[in-house]
């Protein structure tokens, strides 16, 4: 026969279990303990060799979040200035200088591939969970736009008189993009998140950001 202690027990649980469920919901992008997985990754890659790249990544993602003050969208904000600053390199550039064109063109592309892919597995599908949809996918379709330039300018001669007029139209698009986010769409997402949630985002968004070769 069950008792009143068996059932206060059994309603605990399902107690327990309702809010487990709450705060695997909105904005549940991983737990307050986002650095472990990382630091395990690191010395599980040491092991089989691979230590070295995962320390090198590790120590650029771990300095990003740093200087941002451990916020995702300061470290977007990092990001973009960073982006900006490589296709400025690149317009200073002479059409003789091939082969250091070729190398910013491959910092570009890692750099925003890097970016793109932490956007697009973290911060867009939260926009479209907090309702944002809109603003979600038009940014995410400009991607789309990013990544045919980076074709372009990938197989396009690089003393092609095409190539500086490419790389300003390029810009252009990445600028527009950036201001968007920094003036309008991150703003407001982040204003209405709560610390926890924004610690989350942040934690999920540098492990994807670790990822990236």
């Amino acid at each position: 026969m069950a008792t009143r202690n068996d059932s206060r027990t059994r309603d605990s649980k399902k107690t327990d279990n309702r809010e487990a469920r709450r705060e695997r919901s909105a904005f549940s992008f991983g737990g307050k303990d986002g650095a472990a997985p990382l630091l395990g990754a690191l010395a599980a890659g040491a092991a089989i060799g691979i230590g070295a790249n995962w320390a090198r990544k590790f120590l650029q993602q771990t300095s990003e979040s740093m200087m941002a003050g451990n916020a995702w969208d300061e470290i977007l904000k990092l990001e973009h200035k960073a982006t900006l600053a490589k296709f400025d390199l690149l317009l200073a550039t002479a059409d003789d200088e091939t082969g250091k064109r070729t190398a910013l063109v491959k910092a570009l592309h890692y750099a925003l591939n890097k970016h793109a892919h932490q956007e697009e597995q973290v911060v867009y599908p939260a926009l479209r969970q907090a309702n944002e949809t809109v603003d979600a996918d038009h940014l995410e379709h400009e991607h789309g736009y990013v990544k045919t330039f980076l074709y372009r300018l990938e197989n396009m001669e690089k003393d092609s008189a095409d190539f500086l007029p490419t790389v300003r139209e390029f810009r252009a698009l990445i600028e527009e993009h950036a201001r968007m986010e920094e003036e309008q769409v991150f703003p407001r997402f982040r204003a209405a998140m709560s610390e926890e949630q924004n610690a989350r985002i942040t934690s999920l968004m540098n492990k994807e950001g670790m990822k990236m070769n």
